[in-house]
C-alpha cells in the first residue's frame, strides 16, 4: 500500500501510519484517510485521532473485528476514493487570520529568538508573519495547533526549563515549529508574542477556532488594537478573517 503500515495500539486502536517524518504531502493523506472514514458515520469507529503523519482510530471490538476494520482501511487506501486529491481537484484550503502583538510584555523571549538567528527583532516579526502555516495537527491542550512551513532563518530551541505557568494566547516556538497556546498552561516554547482571540471555547457551539488542515496567517497588531480586540472577544463580538489560500 505505497509505504503505508497499520499497527496495533491495544484492544481498540489501529494505528495507519504514511510516512516518517514531517511533511506537507504525508499530512494530507492522513486527513484524507480521515475525512473518508469519517464520512461513513460507522458506529464501531469511536474516535479518530490525526497526527502529523498517522492516525489513530479507536473502535469498539464488541461491534466490530479488528480485521474488519484493518479491511475497511485496505479498500480505501487501494480505492481512487483515498488517492491524493490533485491540484485541480484538491479542495480550497481555509486561512484564519490570527492577529499579535509582538510587544515586550508578551514576548519575553522575541530578543533572544533575534539574538540566537543574528538578525533584528523586528526581522523576526516580518519573518513569523510571513507566511499562512499548515496545521498539521492539533494537541498538547485543547486547540494547540502544530503548525508547519515556519522559515529556518527563526528557528530556536526550546528552553531547557520550561515555565509552569503560560498565558492562554502566547505565541512561540521551538525548533522549527511554531504556535501558541490556547489555555493558560505549562510549557517550553520561547514566547515572541500574544494573541487575543480564542483557539479554544468551551461554551462556543463550535469550541475549535480551525482544525488540521486549515492554514493560520499571523498578522502583527499594535497594543491598542489587542486590547480592543481582547474586549470584542470577551463580548463575543470578534470574527476572525477568513481567507482561500
Amino acid at each position: 500500500m505505497n509505504g503505508v503500515e497499520l499497527f496495533y495500539a491495544g484492544e481498540q486502536g489501529l494505528v495507519v501510519e504514511f510516512g516518517k517524518g514531517i511533511d506537507k504531502t504525508v499530512n494530507r493523506k492522513v486527513h484524507n484517510l480521515t475525512k473518508k472514514l469519517s464520512n461513513r458515520a460507522n458506529k464501531a469507529i469511536l474516535e479518530i485521532v490525526p497526527t502529523y503523519r498517522s492516525l489513530l482510530v479507536y473502535f469498539d471490538p464488541i461491534i466490530m473485528k479488528r480485521k474488519d476494520l484493518i479491511a475497511q482501511v485496505e479498500t480505501l487506501l487501494m480505492s481512487e476514493n483515498c488517492e491524493l486529491p490533485s491540484a485541480e481537484k484538491a479542495e480550497k484550503a481555509k486561512i484564519v487570520h490570527i492577529p499579535v502583538c509582538y510587544q515586550e510584555k508578551f514576548a519575553p523571549d522575541l530578543e533572544f529568538v533575534a539574538e540566537y538567528n543574528g538578525i533584528s527583532a523586528e526581522e523576526v516579526v516580518r519573518i513569523h508573519t510571513s507566511t499562512p502555516y499548515l496545521v498539521y495537527m492539533l494537541g498538547f491542550t485543547p486547540g494547540f495547533p502544530y503548525l508547519g512551513g515556519m522559515s529556518p532563518q527563526i528557528a530556536t530551541p526550546r528552553l531547557e526549563k520550561p515555565r509552569v505557568k503560560i498565558p492562554a494566547g502566547s505565541v512561540g516556538i521551538a525548533g522549527s515549529q511554531t504556535g501558541f497556546y490556547p489555555i493558560e498552561s505549562p510549557g517550553g516554547w520561547r514566547l515572541i508574542g500574544r494573541t487575543p482571540v480564542k483557539a479554544f471555547d468551551p461554551a462556543a457551539a463550535n469550541p475549535f477556532l480551525f482544525a488540521a488542515g486549515d492554514y493560520l496567517q499571523f498578522e502583527p497588531i499594535s497594543l491598542k488594537e489587542y486590547t480592543d480586540i481582547r474586549q470584542q472577544v470577551d463580548a463575543g463580538q470578534y470574527l476572525p478573517e477568513i481567507s482561500e489560500l
